[in-house]
């Protein structure tokens, strides 16, 4: 990971929060080097997101390999049916039961998707206004409105035979060219 980053120059790098402690040594290394050969690599800074953490679909750490996530490819069905099936507010037994959306990651969603109604949402939830059924079809509302757009994109490039790998080409001539011109530079300050 350091060297992907040092190699380019990267002056930031959008990452997780869990990732900081890789970048932290990424930067470490930067320092070090820079100290002993003079200044070639700036020390990257963390370009972190306004949502820290966003958990499963089944309230643990999201991942593919807990099958937990909702694809930015999912079709507006996938999508309902993925939220249908989130993990709620465990205490909450009935619907007329007042909610805990600091325990629920459905509620986790709506802060990211329904930012507009969050509040709304929140009082619904904590004085039983809203069931959990009537709030995870908001969030299916919400959610699908964010990805419809990056649905239609996909669907434009896959339009265009060749136009993915032709990105992809053009990206790597110029991520070479940049990543030669750094190692010529670290073996001229090393004098080797």
């Amino acid at each position: 990971m350091a060297a992907d980053i040092l190699v380019y120059k990267a002056d930031a790098v959008p990452v997780g929060e869990d990732q900081l402690p890789h970048l932290e040594l990424t930067r470490e290394i930067a320092r070090r080097f820079n100290f002993l050969y003079g200044p070639v690599f700036p020390e990257p800074q963390a370009k972190l997101n306004e949502v820290v953490l966003l958990p499963g679909t089944d309230g643990r750490k999201m991942s593919k390999s807990y099958n937990n996530v909702i694809e930015m490819s999912a079709s507006a069905d996938e999508v309902r049916r993925a939220i249908e099936n989130m993990v709620t507010d465990p205490a909450r037994v009935r619907r007329t039961d007042p909610g805990h959306p600091e325990v629920c990651s459905v509620h986790a969603f709506h802060k990211v998707f329904s930012r507009t109604m969050l509040d709304d949402i929140t009082r619904e939830c904590v004085n039983a206004g809203i069931g959990c059924v009537e709030c995870k079809r908001r969030l299916a509302l919400a959610v699908n409105e964010f990805l419809e757009p990056i649905r239609e994109r996909r669907k434009a490039v896959e339009r265009e035979p060749g136009l993915v790998e032709d990105v992809l080409a053009d990206g790597a001539k110029r991520a070479r060219v940049l990543a030669e011109a750094t190692l010529e530079e670290v073996r001229k300050a090393m004098r080797i």
